[in-house]
């Protein structure tokens, strides 16, 4: 009998201590709405999984469906809940709009004590927005990126600076992104240098393997093609899939691969351009570790995406930035990216280059990440902890500087 007290004693101890935890948890938001944020995003929701501390709550807004799906499928993370927002052809504001509605709804469900969201997206817009309302402190992962130019890129750079007045708690990937937000008056104690979660992705991803590309470049140069941002629809698409077309034809070794973004906005103009085109495969968005593995075999980028200027020099892969301007200008200062515009005749001159100057692909492909050292995850997971066990006196009104 004693030894059975004992067990039942240390099994009732092992219930209060779970008991106890639990009481003492906190509750945090995270909420993904774009392939983009889940990537980025993934790790820290993994991260936070491991906490005794946090009780995770996963919101997807879906504002891509199914590129999101794939995306935290491949991190093995389930929404607790799903808005699916996404419909054809919505505008800024009706998007906004609705997001900003139901993000409120699921606040008042889940009762969280801290909101999570990364980028500037409408998702991230209107999350921020919710949680101010609501009174709750929240927190911008990839904080302080600028162009300093609204229209560039559109509404983006907008998103960012309105979500930067709202968060209690800002994480800067890089001290480039913490400087910005020091000369607009952000409380420095309340910026955190975390490095960019899309290292901590990366990394995690890096020993999964997809089924092989059906690229079959046989020798040939990879050329990745990616574009989805808004202020490229209609002409700007147009020049860039004349480029495409010359270069293809100037270069009988080059092979393109583009996952065409779902937006008939670009769908309707790539495919109608350059369907059938020999040497061009027009695919699907293609999943994170497939997407990695196209990365890794091509032989140079030309994206407008956020995330691949930041992934492609951690895979020593240069890449040119279909865009007017970009708020990552580590990469572009590093010598590892080139922003180039949408023109014709300056993508086809950059591409040429790289192709055909080894000096320059070299000093282009060396490698080397400015953006960090793939623990950014555990670093935002200490400051929210920091903030809600061990400072829980501190004023967290959201957006309060003092």
């Amino acid at each position: 009998m004693p030894i059975l007290n004992e067990i039942y004693i240390g099994d009732m101890n092992r219930i209060s201590k779970r008991e106890t935890i639990l009481k003492m948890q906190k509750r945090v938001m995270c909420v993904v709405g774009t392939r983009p944020e889940a990537i980025k995003m993934a790790p820290v929701v993994l991260a936070l999984h491991k906490q005794e501390w946090a009780a995770t709550h996963v919101v997807a807004t879906a504002q891509h469906r199914e590129m999101l799906d794939q995306t935290l499928s491949a991190f093995e993370i389930v929404p607790d809940c799903d808005l699916n927002l996404m419909k054809p052809n919505q505008t800024l504001s009706e998007l906004n709009a609705r997001a900003l509605t139901a993000i409120d709804n699921e606040i008042v469900h889940a009762q969280p004590d801290f909101l999570l969201a990364q980028g500037d997206t409408t998702t991230v817009l209107a999350a921020a927005t919710a949680a101010f309302y609501r009174r709750i402190p929240f927190g911008h992962v990839e904080a302080g990126l600028r162009t300093f130019d609204l229209d560039n890129p559109f509404p983006e750079e907008f998103n960012r600076v309105v979500t930067s007045r709202i968060a209690r708690l800002h994480f800067a990937p890089t001290d480039s992104a913490k400087r910005n937000l020091l000369s607009e008056g952000v409380d420095e104690g309340r910026i955190f240098v975390t490095g960019n979660t899309v290292i901590d992705a990366l990394l995690h991803q890096s020993a999964k393997t997809a089924p092989p590309l059906n690229t079959d470049p046989r020798g040939r140069k990879l050329i990745l093609v990616t574009v989805h941002r808004r202020e490229n629809f209609g002409q700007p698409i147009g020049d860039i899939c004349k480029a495409v077309e010359t270069i293809v034809d100037a270069n009988p070794d080059v092979e393109i691969l583009w996952p065409v973004h779902p937006n008939p906005n670009v769908t309707e103009i790539v495919r109608g351009r350059l369907g059938g085109k020999e040497r061009v495969q027009l695919v699907d968005p293609l999943g994170y570790v497939a997407f990695v593995e196209a990365m890794n075999a091509a032989h140079l980028i030309l994206t407008d995406s956020g995330g691949v200027q930041e992934e492609a020099p951690a895979l020593s892969k240069p890449v040119l930035v279909l865009r007017q301007a970009t708020e990552r200008p580590e990469a572009v200062e590093a010598g590892v990216a080139r922003v180039i515009g949408t023109d014709t005749r300056a993508i086809v001159a950059e591409t040429d280059q790289l192709l055909h100057d080894p000096t320059h692909y070299q000093t282009m492909a060396r490698g080397g990440s400015p953006y960090g050292d793939g623990k950014a995850s555990a670093r935002i997971v200490e400051a929210v902890r920091n903030l809600l066990i061990d400072d829980a006196s501190v004023d967290d009104r959201p957006g309060s500087n003092g």
